[in-house]
């Protein structure tokens, strides 16, 4: 494999897993009730529709169906992909459900 190749590679493997990071997170707010559109609008105000969080939507099953999601766990991935904004809406989140 060349470095071409391996750049792409590397790429590639990158976009696979953010999608995978975005599916968690709209998994986790199906989990608790929550809209997925809703809380990332709140965290990214001047971004137009996302299609990458319009896809994980799609995929997402009902809280019935799903395995849980710890709370740490997303707050861990989002961290990783340094959607720190994100992380800091949910966070808001789990307060408001602690507090309930």
């Amino acid at each position: 494999m060349n470095k071409k190749e391996m750049e792409e590679q590397v790429i590639k493997n990158y976009e696979r897993d953010e999608q995978m990071m975005v599916f968690i997170f709209a998994q986790w707010c199906v989990n608790n009730d929550l809209d997925p559109a809703v809380l990332y609008k709140q965290a990214y105000p001047q971004q137009s529709a996302n299609e990458a969080l319009q896809q994980a939507i799609d995929l997402t099953v009902s809280k019935e169906e799903a395995g849980e999601i710890l709370d740490d766990t997303l707050l861990n991935v989002l961290s990783l992909y340094g959607n720190d904004e994100l992380a800091f809406i949910v966070t808001e989140e789990i307060g408001r459900r602690k507090r309930r």
